[in-house]
């Protein structure tokens, strides 16, 4: 059996791409979905002939070239990570698929389709995989494979032919990782990923962990734990528990990594810093390979032994969710630490000389104003982080925030659209409007990114003119399409 997974062009060139492993924009840089080469090394250690067809990284970006792909290929199923950005052009090349190859499946993985169930399913050939898709995917592609009825497989929905959408119950969380093989890197395009905070090639990302045990109300965290999420809240009201994959495990892999060649490694894990216990041997293959690094982290996590690890380890970012630093929001949001808290982890970052990311959200709740976003965005600049990202809060339905909005009519048009966070709002508060957010956003991204201290900080870190090349687009991508 032929599987292929798909990630079709911009139907009609209309807008960018989703970018699908954070899911919550559009590509400012490309990413490597590690999640779908996970699936990808599942399917071929059961034998099928896996292939991964990739329109965005390979430059087809015309209708016609999808077209002429469908026309001569013959894969028995497609798959697709969707994410809410990706819903509507997903939905479109699932049509093209039914008209040029109306025997084959399609699969739908991924937060949208576990929660959109309804719109991804509108033939008896498209099936929904929810939540955490692994197993599910093991089994189903074995029952198709086999001709075999997969009527009451769990984790599943999708049509019967009495046209009444079936949802499976839900398939049991994986809480052993080490038993999955690692991702099917080889399927893709090495050279083309990048990462403008690491700046070095060739570059992968890993993970090692899924989800998180905090209860921030906003949260969307990545497309595999969000989809997980989604499906967990569904069934059982509750966030899930966390899957870690152990130390040992981690390391086998980033020793191979380092035998393919790889020289940097971007950590997806929602909370890549568990405890310095983890930490420490991840840390130490990672420094006796030679290997740059980053991660994303909370921080409450950092600790004097933890910042001087991660700088020893040749730890290159630290991603901090800071949201905010007006204590009254962070309280409101339940992000769980304090202003004082992640000042102090910035901190010892910055004595560690370990470069901070700070991801801020403007709007994050009623609370919010003007002046409270210009004092954290003022505060962020101050504390001398290496890098800031900007994004306005959506409501992703699925989230406490987006029951909070809807109820208290915060949403511009009454209910959440699929939106880039990079450039729009969807929201507007009494005290703070969607065109307010968006203009604030656009001045202290120019603000930051063109300062000379920051410019002069990071041309100096670049290992080759390609990389820099790299870095220059995915800014250009940051800060332009403002209008929608």
């Amino acid at each position: 059996m032929k599987v292929t997974f798909l990630i079709p062009p911009v139907l009609n060139g209309k807008g960018r791409p989703a970018e699908r492993t954070a899911g919550c924009t559009t590509v400012v840089y490309p990413m490597v979905n590690i999640y779908e080469l996970a699936i990808a090394a599942i399917l071929e250690k059961e034998g099928y002939a896996v292939f991964y067809e990739d329109f965005i990284t390979t430059n087809r970006t015309a209708t016609k070239d999808l077209i002429s792909f469908l026309q001569k290929d013959h894969s028995d199923v497609y798959i697709f990570w969707s994410v809410n950005l990706s819903i509507k052009n997903d939905i479109a090349t699932s049509d093209l698929i039914h008209r040029y190859a109306p025997l084959a499946w399609i699969i739908y993985l991924g937060p949208a389709p576990t929660f959109y169930v309804k719109e991804f399913l509108q033939h008896s050939r498209q099936i929904v995989v929810r939540g955490e898709p692994d197993a599910t995917v093991k089994e189903l592609c074995l029952y198709l494979n086999e001709g075999n009825d997969f009527g009451e497989l769990k984790g599943i929905s999708f049509l019967p032919e009495d046209g009444k959408i079936k949802n499976n119950a839900p398939r049991a969380l994986m809480k052993d990782l080490d038993s999955l093989p690692f991702p099917a890197r080889h399927l893709v395009a090495r050279d083309y990923f990048s990462n403008p905070k690491l700046k070095r090639s060739p570059y992968t990302a890993m993970v090692t962990s899924r989800n998180c045990p905090f209860q921030c109300i906003y949260c969307v965290p990545s497309s595999l734990t969000f989809a997980r999420e989604l499906e967990n809240k569904a069934y059982e009201g509750k966030k899930p528990f966390i899957s870690k994959r152990s130390p040992e495990n981690v390391v086998e892999e980033i020793n191979l990594l380092a035998e393919e060649g790889y020289k940097a490694i971007g950590f997806m894990d929602d909370n890549f810093i568990i405890t310095e216990k983890r930490l420490r041997p991840i840390a130490d293959a990672l420094k006796k390979q030679g290997i740059i690094w980053g991660c994303q982290a909370r921080a409450d996590a950092i600790t004097e032994n933890i910042a001087a690890i991660l700088y020893e380890s040749g730890c290159r970012y630290v991603d901090l969710g800071v949201e905010s630093f007006n204590d009254e929001i962070l309280q409101y949001i339940k992000k769980g630490v304090t202003r004082q808290q992640i000042i102090e982890a910035i901190r010892m970052l910055n004595k560690y000389k370990v470069p901070v990311k700070l991801n801020i959200l403007i709007g994050t709740s009623p609370l919010e104003t003007k002046e409270t976003v210009k004092e954290t965005l003022d505060t962020a600049i101050r504390l001398k982080a290496d890098q800031v990202m900007i994004n306005i809060v959506a409501p992703f339905p699925g989230t406490e925030f987006y029951d909070l909005a809807k109820k208290s009519g915060w949403i511009v048009g009454g209910d959440y659209i699929p939106t880039d966070v990079q450039h729009h709002s969807i929201l507007s508060y009494p005290n703070l409007t969607a065109k307010e957010m968006e203009d604030i956003l656009f001045r202290y991204n120019l603000r930051f990114f063109f300062r000379p201290s920051f410019i002069f900080s990071q041309i100096r870190r670049f290992s080759s003119f390609s990389e820099f090349r790299k870095s220059v687009k995915a800014l250009k991508n940051k800060l332009i399409t403002r209008k929608k």
